[in-house]
């Protein structure tokens, strides 16, 4: 398992977590939720090129 992979992910979990909180204790819910989303979608874009690097490393273990 990659160590550093799972240390970005969180990095951007916490950072995310301390926005959220400090937009919500301003009032701004809004902008809260689209940092929240915008973690989410950063977080699912690094998993779906680890995800593509796996399978090119299975299609060339296999001569595909």
């Amino acid at each position: 398992m990659q160590v550093d992979l799972i240390f970005k992910i969180a990095a951007i979990g916490i950072l995310v977590a301390v926005l959220n909180q400090l937009l919500i204790r301003s009032g701004r819910e809004e902008q809260a939720m689209m940092t929240v989303l915008a973690g989410l979608i950063v977080v699912l874009m690094i998993l779906l090129q680890e995800i593509n690097n796996l399978f090119d490393t299975v299609k060339t273990l296999f001569g595909f």
